[in-house]
């Protein structure tokens, strides 16, 4: 059936198809979320393990090693992080990506439950949780009141602000930065514990003990069931004074005779200043399937109504993802406007026909409009990777259109009435606008089963590009031939041939009469395209050019978080006469606003801070790269601070991993690659986790001594541990006040942790009653390190290498010959993670995708054309785009990578487009017209010259608005991929334009040839 004839004869059906597929279109884009980028569901699965004191090396082999053996036998597990530090081990699976995230969750649990009785007891329950990449910061606020002391405010984040936040749909966490958290002091007299012979520890315990609520029964009283309870929690810090506590010698004390008791804080483990001055912030994250900027009006209409209530509350903003987002969603729809009006302009500057080019900008809406139901259904979102795919094939749609219309046309200037000149046109197109369509279908859905994480995120942008183009044929088929026949008017007179027609012909006989020089021509183009290959840096994706960035500061172990605080203060000093910068907000210990949503292992500390600097809008300012570079220069000043600049994001930085079983042959090696990468000139800061060892106290039992008192090593570490820093937090007494648990610590008096000669003195339990810990073990000074880490069951040390601009192939290169590389010991070896690892798969993904679209294109053509060998006629025109597009990239100093390839596979299916409609022509005349191969093709290229130079204008004028950033939307990732595709189209079109003809002859020679030889196999018309 005639899809086109149909509507021409039946307007209104084809009419009320549309309308129908307009008003379904625009409800599924008005349901669809708005994100930055797509939920991606990645079966990474985590387990947290506290031991509260255990250190780094103590967990690794009491936890980390059982767990990764344990782990290592789950099937289909790809890599296995660890990360210990003091109390907390967290181990990450990381499972290959066909593995169901859930099931990988359950393999996971399952494998825990399986060891859970080798592990410490005194672990708590190990914590199994599937890793949430929407749970990255959007938002962070700070907050100030007039009234309310830090505790009060803090308290007022955690109860008031969280519960009305996490009411607001699409909100996942509300996490406090800052602050302090409430709690009962009880620090114990140490002479007078000395002489009660009691410690710490017993107090604690005892205190536990009497300090409760606990049920105790029940009873029938009147013939009614009663329970009974104990009472014994008092209510006040002021009332545990008073209560009398038993020792185990016999005597009772009086809690405030030995102790001093008060109602306080404890020590803060995080800070945040907003430009210096110190504040409380807190961080709100969307939930998976919420829309950044749903979440962020829903975050912001909830302050401003808590702040109605409470006015001594201020709110401000201190970091922002969703104000990207909107610019990035508002960019990319002024540049899909910008790149239909200019497409349409290209189409009115050939035909010059007002009703012509309504018809075929009509088509654009129609393809567009109808590919959100597709997308609505398949469970997408409006984010960056569908509207690029939007962006990129805005130019295609109209291709099709223009096709039509342009043959439409060429139809009534040969004297046709329109409805005449619509049926015999749209029936001689529509073999070619067919093939078109699906050929650009077969380049583009492989990217949508690409493999690796780049396939997870690529899905989205094959099935939507794929989606449009198949409106745009359903336009082209059903409504541009209808419009045609009743929109356009007779021609007036016949039309001329342009100069650019003849000259262009003229070439044409030249190539054909001199085809071997033609195509020696064309393979020197072609491998004079690959040799600028290895010219181009190569990169995983470009840098970004966001208005904000991240300054990383990390003191040595054992800083406390005064001597961070000082840091960050120095740092924010030297950065504040740039005027560049309209805002720092400082988070030290805590906060994951601007973290590296990748980054696997990252751990927070005291010692750490993260200044996030707002910068001024992109145009008012020079490129982000250079800021930071002047930052680095800057932050060199500040004294045993190591420094990174950047968000961590893709395309910033390089992480080194060198892994092996022996930790000091390890730290040699890291110490001697260290040395050599910062011979590597261009690169920002180098930091590894090398070297990072901190002081300790180590305590070791005299064993025989220790029997003979009784004493064991679990008494020793009890003692100490309630004595400096209180007990296990699960084993603390609580107050019941206000709603919430606060903890009581009982401690010795503070100046006890700055006396070691006291704590030699210190009382431990033992059989015999107290003994004095110098007694039964040595007291020495040793170290160990402040964090271990690990990468499939070996120690690794991670390099973190700032890019500073470079591309990443590039660096990696200039890593992998320095000499200390070269010559690793023996059990050491490199491992690629991060961007190179992520690298590493997208090119050998997008290889397969292409080369899965170029069959599928064959596949296509044999079908479409009934024949096997001139679809390698139109293949031939693949070779031809590349080197415009190598060129453009090389010429625009832009890498070789995610949006370049992206070009390339776009590039494919425009060549075989124009390839296709001259081929099809040629083939079509010298089969129906009776003419010679000769006459034929050059009635081809007479015939469809003209569309294919519209169509090019058209995908070329759609694409400058990407290549040119003109729009609020970061350029960093459009423009290489619009350089490459505007690059490779003017190659392509030209070169195809003669060597296509040249080809088919070439190609009809061999088809004459076999069927000569072979009784008509090849080529034999149908």
């Amino acid at each position: 059936m005639n899809v086109s004839a149909w509507s021409i004869r039946n307007p209104l059906p084809a009419c009320m198809i549309f309308v129908l597929l307009t008003l379904m279109g625009l409800f599924s884009f008005h349901q669809m979320k708005i994100q930055n980028f797509p939920d991606i569901d990645l079966p990474t699965v985590v387990v947290t393990a506290v031991l509260e004191g255990a250190t780094p090396s103590q967990l690794e082999n009491d936890v980390a090693r059982k767990m990764e053996d344990k782990l290592a036998t789950v099937q289909g597990i790809k890599h296995i992080f660890s990360t210990l530090q003091d109390g907390v081990a967290t181990i990450t699976a990381q499972f290959n990506l066909e593995k169901p995230t859930q099931e990988a969750v359950d393999d996971v649990r399952s494998a825990i439950s399986g060891i859970r009785n080798d592990l410490p007891a005194d672990i708590r329950e190990p914590v199994v949780t599937k890793l949430e990449m929407a749970a990255q910061p959007i938002l962070a606020f700070t907050v100030h009141s007039s009234r309310m002391d830090q505790t009060d405010l803090s308290w007022f984040v955690d109860n008031e602000v969280s519960k009305a936040l996490l009411a607001v749909p699409g909100v996942g966490a509300v996490n406090r930065v800052g602050g302090v958290k409430r709690q009962v002091n009880i620090e114990l007299d140490p002479v007078l514990m000395q002489g009660l012979n009691a410690t710490a520890a017993e107090i604690s315990r005892k205190l536990r003990d009497i300090q409760k609520e606990l049920s105790g029964g029940k009873t029938e009283l009147g013939k009614q069931n009663q329970p009974i309870r104990t009472l014994g929690a008092v209510r006040t810090a002021a009332e545990l004074g008073n209560i009398q506590i038993p020792l185990n010698n016999g005597q009772v004390i009086t809690l405030s005779d030995v102790a001093t008791i008060t109602d306080t804080y404890a020590d803060p483990e995080t800070a945040a200043f907003m430009d210096g001055k110190p504040v409380i912030a807190f961080e709100v994250s969307r939930s998976r399937g919420a829309g950044e900027i749903e979440v962020g009006k829903g975050v912001l209409d909830t302050l401003t109504t808590l702040q109605g209530r409470h006015a001594d509350i201020e709110f401000a903003k201190a970091f922002d993802m969703v104000s990207p987002v909107q610019g990035e969603y508002n960019g990319s729809m002024h540049m899909l406007y910008e790149g239909a009006l200019l497409a349409v302009l290209a189409v009115w500057i050939f035909l010059r026909n007002v009703r012509a080019t309504l018809i075929s900008a009509v088509a654009l809406p129609m393809s567009i409009i109808p590919a959100f139901i597709g997308m609505y259904f398949l469970g997408f979102t409006v984010n960056v990777v569908t509207l690029l795919a939007l962006s990129l094939v805005v130019g295609i749609l109209v291709d099709d259109a223009i096709v039509e219309v342009e043959n439409i046309v060429r139809h009534l200037r040969m004297g046709k009435t329109p409805y005449q000149a619509a049926m015999e046109a749209a029936d001689e197109i529509g073999l070619a606008v067919v093939a078109t369509t699906f050929s650009l279908i077969a380049v583009f859905l492989p990217t949508a089963f690409m493999s690796g994480i780049a396939g997870k995120f690529f899905k989205q942008f094959g099935w939507t590009a794929s989606l449009a183009v198949f409106a745009s044929l359903v336009v082209a088929r059903m409504l541009t031939p209808m419009m045609c026949a009743y929109i356009l008017k007779p021609a007036v007179r016949q039309e001329k041939d342009a100069a650019w027609m003849r000259v262009y012909l003229s070439l044409v006989k030249k190539c054909l009469n001199h085809r071997w020089i033609t195509v020696m021509l064309s393979g020197l183009f072609f491998i004079g395209s690959i040799m600028i290959v290895p010219l181009l840096p190569t990169g995983f994706m470009p840098a970004d050019d966001t208005s904000q960035t991240q300054v990383y500061l990390e003191l040595p172990p054992g800083s406390q978080i005064e001597e961070t605080t000082e840091a960050a203060n120095h740092a924010l000093s030297l950065l504040a006469g740039n005027p560049y910068i309209e805002g720092i907000y400082t988070s030290i210990g805590g906060g994951a606003a601007g973290g590296d949503m990748f980054a696997i292992g990252t751990t927070q500390d005291v010692r750490k801070a993260t200044l996030t600097i707002l910068l001024k809008e992109r145009g008012n300012r020079p490129v982000k790269q250079v800021l930071e570079n002047e930052f680095r220069e800057l932050l060199l000043q500040i004294p045993g601070v190591r420094i990174k600049v950047g968000l961590g994001g893709s395309g910033e930085k390089y992480v080194l991993v060198l892994s092996g079983d022996n930790a000091d042959v390890l730290q040699e090696a890291a110490l001697n690659v260290g040395r050599d990468l910062r011979t590597i000139g261009g690169l920002g800061n180098i930091s590894s986790t090398a070297s990072l060892v901190r002081p300790e106290i180590e305590i070791h039992p005299k064993y025989a001594l220790a029997a003979e008192y009784g004493v064991s090593s679990v008494a020793i570490a009890d003692t100490l541990r309630v004595a400096t820093s209180g007990d296990y937090e699960v084993a603390l007494s609580k107050l019941n006040v206000d709603q919430r648990q606060v903890p009581v610590v009982v401690t010795l008096k503070k100046w006890v942790l700055e006396d070691i000669e006291f704590l030699n003195e210190l009382k431990v339990p033992g059989s015999q009653g107290p003994v004095p810990l110098s007694t039964i073990a040595d007291i020495r000074l040793g170290a160990g390190p402040v964090v271990v880490n690990r990468y499939d069951r070996a120690r690794n040390i991670n390099f973190e290498i700032e890019l500073s601009g470079q591309a990443l192939g590039d660096v990696i290169k200039k890593v992998m010959q320095l000499p200390s590389i070269r010559q690793l010991p023996a059990g050491i070896s490199i491992v690629s993670i991060g961007d190179a690892e992520i690298m590493g798969e997208l090119f050998e993904s997008f290889s397969l995708a292409i080369a899965v679209g170029i069959i599928c294109i064959y596949i296509v053509l044999v079908l479409l054309f009934k024949q096997f060998l001139h679809p390698f006629t139109i293949l031939a025109a693949l070779p031809l785009s590349l080197g415009g597009a190598f060129l453009g990239l090389l010429l625009a100093d832009k890498s070789f990578s995610m949006p370049s390839l992206i070009g390339l596979i776009m590039l494919m299916g425009i060549a075989t487009k124009n390839s296709i409609l001259l081929v099809e022509y040629a083939i079509l005349a010298e089969r129906e017209k009776h003419i010679s191969r000769y006459e034929a093709l050059l009635d081809a290229c007479h015939k469809r010259a003209r569309p294919i130079l519209m169509t090019t204008l058209a995908m070329g004028a759609g694409m400058l608005p990407l290549a040119f950033g003109l729009s609020e939307a970061d350029p960093g990732f459009r423009s290489p991929m619009a350089i490459a595709v505007i690059g490779g189209l003017i190659t392509s079109t030209f070169l195809s334009l003669l060597v296509i003809p040249v080809v088919f002859t070439i190609i009809d020679d061999v088809s004459l040839f076999l069927r000569r030889h072979f009784g008509g196999v090849f080529n034999k018309q149908e």
